[in-house]
């Protein structure tokens, strides 16, 4: 176990230490294969050793378009009662100007709740830092020698803090996670260069309320309907609607819709403004029984698709399986 916790944080370091540097939270499509994305007490879910990376490249062909990435590993330790969940993820945003480094470890309590060890109750937080960078060399400026723009790249750090619960058996999940919490009375990301001040879009705390649940249709067909809800109490609520379907136990192929929606009246938030969102679909190959591929492509149903040419995602997933489990038959994990 010590050898595993030693790995964990020795990746998360070698990672962080590179001079990666990336506004709002990154929302990836294929976050339903990965929820250490959306929730802390995600960490140690399937039990074994688990390495997941992304990366997305959104509204391809429409100048300065969001680029995104991620990095995550969690696994277990403690001991056999498989009590403790941890893991980290560093991800990376890029839109225009602006970019955003995280870099985030989590730690996940696991209570049992039955003799089979097949329902769990976790509970998780997580800690970490995000940088938060403008590129001067990359602005155009109508007026040359404009003070009010830097000449070079400008960064501030910031630490944030999750808190999250997540419940699941073999066919059922469900899960709530607040995110940001240090955003809850922050102001603005500042940036002091030359004697000028500069100010970011102002980060907001967000809440995620996930849920799912899976069907044996028969040996070859099982079917995952899923949902999840992104609200941060001043913009529009955003809901996901998913569902897949498993084949063969070899291949997940399927589709989400994402939109917005008005679950109560906000004073910020325009309740005439269209509701489109986007449409993606996905499928995830298990090319071995350790190694997982995915790829999704987004269309978006606004008046902006005329402008782009979609959005693509890469995902690649490796689990490395405890020896001491070699001969003994565990839970699938499905969620």
């Amino acid at each position: 176990m010590k050898q595993k916790l030693f790995v964990i944080i020795s990746f998360f370091l070698l990672v962080g230490s590179r001079e990666l540097r990336a506004q709002q939270d990154i929302q990836f499509s294929q976050y339903i294969f990965n929820g250490l994305s959306v929730n802390p007490a995600y960490a140690g879910y399937k039990e074994d050793l688990y390495f997941n990376s992304v990366y997305r490249k959104q509204w391809v062909s429409f100048p300065g378009s969001p680029q995104s990435g991620a990095v995550s590993l969690d696994g277990l330790v403690g001991g056999e009662g498989k009590v403790s969940g941890v893991g980290g993820q560093v991800s990376w945003d890029k839109l225009g100007a602006q970019k955003n480094l995280s870099i985030f470890g989590s730690y996940a309590y696991r209570i049992q709740f039955d003799e089979e060890d097949t329902r769990r109750l976790c509970i998780g937080f997580g800690f970490g830092i995000n940088q938060y960078s403008l590129d001067g060399s990359a602005l155009q400026p109508n007026d040359a020698g404009d003070q009010s723009v830097p000449t070079g790249q400008i960064s501030a750090i910031k630490p944030d803090a999750r808190l999250g619960v997540y419940y699941f058996t073999p066919t059922f999940y469900a899960g709530i996670a607040m995110m940001d919490l240090f955003s809850l009375n922050s102001n603005r990301t500042i940036y002091l260069s030359n004697g000028s001040v500069y100010a970011t879009q102002k980060k907001a705390a967000h809440v995620y309320l996930s849920l799912g649940a899976l069907a044996n249709i028969n040996d070859n067909l099982k079917l995952k309907p899923s949902l999840l809800i992104k609200e941060d109490f001043h913009g529009p609520t955003s809901l996901d609607v998913n569902l897949f379907a498993l084949l063969s136990e070899k291949i997940w192929v399927g589709a989400s819709y994402r939109t917005a929606a008005t679950v109560w009246k906000k004073e910020a938030v325009d309740n005439g403004l269209n509701k489109n969102g986007a449409v993606s679909l996905m499928a995830e190959l298990f090319a071995t029984s350790r190694l997982r591929i995915g790829y999704s492509y987004d269309i978006i149903t606004s008046g902006l698709s005329s402008y782009q040419s979609g959005s693509h995602e890469f995902s690649l997933g490796l689990l490395f399986p405890e020896r001491r489990d070699a001969e003994r038959i565990k839970s699938p994990r499905y969620f």
